[in-house]
């Protein structure tokens, strides 16, 4: 059967249907072209590279590793409590600081300081860090990630923008041995 003007109906319903899945077919691609170019159109934030104080030397005491907690200089007006972040700092003697990101490195669970052990333990895998951030047994197979810092007029600051990856762990293992 044919319409007016010689169309067919069934060319009538393969157009509508090829239309139909044309503009399908563009919404769900927008999602993904978005993706792929969103580190060309993406602009960093102001603060991204900035150092954050965490507070005065005098509240880190030499030889005691302490919970401090920072603003993430890039949050967005939404972001409310959760954009406060804790790490924690090591006073190691007076004028040598290391300051840890409080996330495992097997899985990203929140380590506790034990100071009778000077261990970091993390309670979901069994994972266990020395003082100097360095593995001492469990799944993690390097030590917990170490921020940048600085000291400038008897503040410790550090390099927060970036949260730290694989690649600034405090120690790595070089080599993995059998038992046998």
């Amino acid at each position: 059967m044919s319409l007016t003007g010689g169309v067919t109906r069934r060319d009538l319903f393969m157009k509508a249907g090829i239309f139909c899945n044309g503009v399908v077919g563009l919404i769900l691609a927008v999602p993904f072209v978005r993706y792929l170019l969103a580190p060309v159109t993406r602009e960093r934030k102001v603060g991204y590279d900035s150092w954050i104080p965490l507070g005065g030397l005098e509240q880190f005491p030499s030889g005691e590793t302490r919970l401090a907690t920072y603003r993430n200089p890039v949050v967005s007006a939404t972001d409310g409590d959760t954009a406060n972040i804790a790490c924690w700092v090591r006073n190691v003697d007076g004028k040598t600081f290391q300051v840890f990101a409080i996330n495992c490195a097997h899985l990203g669970c929140p380590v506790r300081w034990f100071p009778q052990s000077n261990l970091f333990m993390c309670p979901c895998h069994g994972g266990a860090y020395y003082q100097d951030g360095s593995r001492a047994s469990g799944p993690p197979e390097r030590g917990l990630f170490e921020y940048g810092y600085r000291i400038e007029d008897g503040k410790l600051l550090i390099k927060a923008g970036e949260m730290p990856t694989p690649g600034q762990a405090s120690n790595i293992v070089r080599e993995i041995r059998s038992c046998v």
